[in-house]
């Protein structure tokens, strides 16, 4: 069953009643022709939703971003990479499942692959703690790029967080400090380390995996320092002036872009990635490819120092406009 967003309760209505009449034919035997009236209203469904994502809201994006649907990690790792073999703990205090990580084979070539996973049902979200790394998973990260650049390997990030995880067990264990640490390493690092934010970039917990060579978002995917409730209580003292909170954070990929925040957008199927999960997850295989491409034949030395140019430097289109 589609689960709907709040902006597309017009678009559940009429596909709703496409499904409706499509069944009641089934359930007729066809002995009632309505194929024509159901394909009349995917034909009005098909319009509305190029309506609705045409011009949807940041805060609307934040919702598309979060969608429960939404092709999360595992699915990405399971379909664009091969070998895939998970490495655990962060030889320190223990495990972490909000963060997957583990060697692999990206076309045909090995990498280090790290990223949030948030889960797909309820148990698995409470398993993966909604994707909110500890400081044991940022810790774990740290030990898989040091073994990315021991061995040459390119690092692949996959960037699906909230935020990292503020409970009190993760603050005594230096939160703050793990992803500080996790950010160094990235700006250390002499070997290729590309990024794609497929949903949520949230706060440190996000920086600390997306300090990248080249760093791409999906279409509708958002990137910021903190969430638009928590601006909003920030700010306003009112979670409810979210909307808000969302249009002065800029924090869409196409605010990115102009920002230069981000090097690409890519384009997600209509609707949202979560309607045809294969094609977004192909389009990703792209951006990542071409991505490595343009970093393949740098050597150690000029990785790390365009790297730390490009965040010295971050901001300065946008300045400039």
């Amino acid at each position: 069953m589609t689960h709907y967003l709040d902006f597309e309760k017009p678009l559940a209505e009429i596909e709703g009643k496409a499904a409706e009449l499509r069944a009641m034919a089934e359930s007729s035997g066809n002995e009632v022709n309505t194929e024509s009236e159901a394909s009349a209203l995917d034909q009005k469904a098909g319009d509305l939703l190029t309506e609705l994502y045409g011009k949807l809201t940041p805060w609307q994006k934040c919702q598309v971003a979060r969608h429960p649907e939404r092709p999360n990690c595992r699915d990405y790792i399971e379909t664009l990479f091969t070998e895939f073999t998970p490495l655990a703990g962060d030889r320190a205090f223990g495990e972490d499942l909000a963060v997957m990580g583990g060697l692999a084979r990206f076309d045909d070539k090995p990498v280090v692959i790290i990223g949030h996973e948030k889960g797909s049902d309820t148990q698995s979200r409470i398993d993966h703690n909604f994707g909110m790394a500890r400081p044991e998973g940022y810790r774990k990260a740290v030990r898989l790029m040091d073994m990315a650049d021991r061995f040459n390997l390119p690092v692949i990030t996959i960037v699906d967080t909230m935020g990292a995880y503020p409970g009190k067990g993760a603050e005594e264990r230096g939160q703050s400090e793990a992803i500080a640490r996790s950010t160094e390493k990235c700006l250390q690092i002499g070997v290729p380390l590309v990024s794609v934010v497929i949903g949520e970039g949230g706060s440190g917990g996000a920086v600390a995996f997306a300090t990248a060579d080249k760093l791409a978002m999906l279409e509708h995917s958002v990137y910021s320092v903190i969430s638009p409730e928590g601006c909003a209580s920030i700010l306003w003292k009112n979670a409810e002036k979210m909307r808000e909170a969302a249009e002065a954070l800029r924090l869409t990929a196409q605010d990115l872009y102009a920002l230069g925040v981000t090097d690409q957008i890519i384009k997600e199927p209509l609707g949202g990635a979560h309607r045809a999960p294969e094609s977004a997850i192909e389009s990703v295989r792209n951006a990542i490819s071409g991505m490595l491409k343009d970093l393949d034949g740098k050597d150690r030395k000029q990785l790390v120092a365009d790297r730390r140019k490009r965040f010295l430097d971050l901001g300065s289109r946008g300045l400039a406009a």
